[in-house]
């Protein structure tokens, strides 16, 4: 559930760019099968490399600012977490009319979950926060603070206030903007005051790895950082309900504060992509109406 847009015109980033690109800077690997895989994605596009490597391409400026970072930085966090996380394998340079430095990585087996992948989804709740609460306890020194590289995630909830208001307005009865606002309102009042923490950035089912019904990796550390780790919270009403939620959040241990601005992440991108598809007649439209009435019943019961 992606919110932003590449910033420069690029070539076609197809098969053929990718294999430019691969026998141009590592012909070691030019006898490798290069294949676009199915679950893309929107800020690179990614191809496997045989069946050890896959390799990503930014498709827009601020998301080139997140090689560097996740080649410095991932192999930094990954023996401390519980789960395995992309490893960089080698960092390719801009060529063959391609402006941004780009990433191989090593191929981590699983597909994106989905209810119907996930056999357990309390254990999976549990094992997804397991893996967040070790994220945090990473030491942040000299980790990257929030920014374009990463959409200002890990920042004030307000960053994103002018967008979230205006799609309320454009939405108009698509929503029930009462509810919408006081909930918006009570997360911007929810301010965060804590010391910064590693957080991911971009906890969907689509970052999270699913092999025999349980979750097997974590993806895409792009939107990662530190700051408020109450962005990763979304994933509670994008993903989860019921008992899987409460012990997402008993895990976590997040206080009602984080809790209540990860309410607030969940509705900023939930209308402006709810937006996004109605002008678009996108069948997808019914996702972010979901996530929006999960955050709005679980905002009732607390309210």
């Amino acid at each position: 559930m992606d919110d932003r847009r590449p910033t420069a015109a690029l070539p076609d980033i197809d098969e053929r760019l990718a294999r430019r690109l691969i026998d141009s800077q590592f012909p070691q690997w030019a006898n490798l099968l290069v294949k676009r895989v199915e679950a893309d994605g929107h800020d690179n596009r990614t191809f496997r490399l045989g069946d050890e490597f896959t390799v990503r391409l930014p498709s827009g400026e601020e998301y080139a600012l997140q090689v560097a970072k996740e080649q410095r930085w991932l192999p930094v966090l990954a023996p401390r977490l519980p789960l395995p996380v992309p490893t960089p394998v080698a960092e390719g340079a801009p060529g063959h009319g391609f402006p941004y430095p780009w990433s191989v990585y090593r191929w981590l087996d699983g597909v994106p979950a989905t209810h119907g992948r996930i056999r357990d989804l309390t254990g999976f709740a549990t094992d997804l926060a397991a893996f967040l609460v070790a994220l945090r306890q990473v030491d942040p020194t000299d980790g990257p603070k929030p920014g374009p590289h990463n959409g200002f995630r890990g920042g004030p909830l307000t960053t994103y206030a002018d967008e979230t208001l205006d799609a309320v307005a454009a939405l108009g009865d698509e929503i029930p903007r009462d509810a919408v606002l006081r909930a918006w309102d009570d997360a911007v009042e929810a301010g965060w005051h804590g010391e910064p923490v590693w957080f991911h950035g971009d906890v969907w089912a689509g970052n999270l790895l699913v092999r025999d019904g349980k979750l097997a990796a974590v993806i895409d550390f792009g939107s990662c950082g530190v700051g408020d780790p109450a962005c990763d919270v979304v994933i509670a009403w994008a993903l989860l309900y019921g008992r899987s939620r409460d012990a997402f959040r008993h895990v976590l241990a997040v206080d009602p504060a984080t809790w209540a601005r990860g309410r607030g992440w969940a509705l900023w991108k939930s209308l402006i992509t709810l937006v996004g598809h109605l002008e678009r007649g996108s069948s997808e439209a019914a996702v972010p109406r979901h996530v929006i009435q999960e955050v709005l019943a679980d905002h009732s019961l607390e309210g």
